[in-house]
């Protein structure tokens, strides 16, 4: 279908071009066939599966997540929270907060359906991050192109990233937005792939104060700021759903290229994205433990350069 109004990405505005935009495909088909799931996820290098949860567990996340935006303030008081109407005078971008000690959350990401769908995807048993990413993205919020590996690549490279939308999702809203083919391209991009954003070079002043001083990063995770120009560079389309639903996600590996349509609506776009890999395999200790030590100072790393 034709892209018939314009859609931004980090600020600029995206070629919707049959040649330059298109839409993910399903693998709904495939849920009962793992190793046709597995050809699938090399070809593409993700796997969308519309219609998987059931609706009434998406929306009492949903709810729960609204409630802790309402009483943030974040949410414009005067409409029903639910429906999560940005408050006109505030912006939000990620709250890890929305999802810490969150049960409804936690139910979706960590429960039966997607961890069965994970252990059936590997072939054997199935351990995820405990920490638990959650963005709430009022208008004009986006995410710049990246790899996720560069955040979390300590553990096993063979590790999914799960983009789960909180409600439908239009197009004008936004949601994550993935660069065909780029799962392929890791030898183009091979010094980007092999950032660690908290390592630092201990024999570079400015990278210790930088990292170990104000806890910041060496790198800042993003592979360009421009999601046009890089696709230019790179080639692919930027691939989307026409319509995220309530009970969709996405699955994909950790060098597939991705980030996020600019929200263009007043209602914030909710969406949870989070980690699975196979149980037997090493883990990133940034992410694990009852309070995951996650980008403090307490995960930095430093190496002779």
């Amino acid at each position: 279908m034709p892209v018939t109004f314009p859609l931004f990405s980090a600020g600029h505005e995206l070629d919707v071009s049959d040649e330059a935009f298109g839409f993910v495909r399903s693998s709904a088909d495939l849920l009962d066939q793992p190793e046709a799931l597995r050809q699938r996820l090399a070809e593409d290098g993700y796997l969308y599966i519309p219609g998987f949860f059931d609706p009434h567990l998406i929306l009492a996340a949903r709810l729960s997540v609204c409630t802790r935006l309402a009483a943030a303030e974040l949410l414009d008081p005067n409409e029903p929270v639910i429906a999560a109407i940005a408050h006109p005078d505030k912006s939000s971008n990620y709250n890890g907060e929305l999802a810490r000690g969150n049960s409804a959350v936690q139910r979706v990401v960590y429960g039966p359906e997607l961890l069965g769908f994970y252990a059936n995807l590997f072939g054997e048993p199935v351990r995820h991050f405990d920490y638990t990413w959650f963005r709430a993205m009022s208008r004009g919020q986006g995410s710049t192109p990246h790899c996720d590996l560069v955040y979390m690549g300590r553990g096993t490279h063979q590790l999914l990233t799960c983009w789960i939308p909180y409600g439908d999702t239009p197009l004008e809203m936004g949601g994550v937005m993935l660069l065909e083919g780029s799962h392929l391209k890791s030898e183009t991009i091979k010094s980007y792939l092999e950032v660690d954003v908290d390592a630092y070079c201990e024999n570079r002043p400015h990278e210790v104060d930088k990292v170990v001083n104000k806890n910041g990063w060496s790198h800042p995770g993003y592979l360009s700021k421009n999601p046009a120009s890089l696709r230019e560079k790179l080639g692919g389309r930027w691939l989307t759903a026409p319509d995220w639903k309530t009970g969709d996600f996405i699955t994909f590996g950790m060098t597939m290229v991705h980030g996020g349509l600019d929200n263009q609506m007043a209602r914030m776009r909710l969406s949870s994205d989070t980690r699975y890999q196979r149980a037997s395999q090493p883990i990133d200790e940034r992410w694990i433990g009852s309070n995951p030590i996650a980008n403090t100072r307490a995960g930095k790393r430093g190496r002779v350069c």
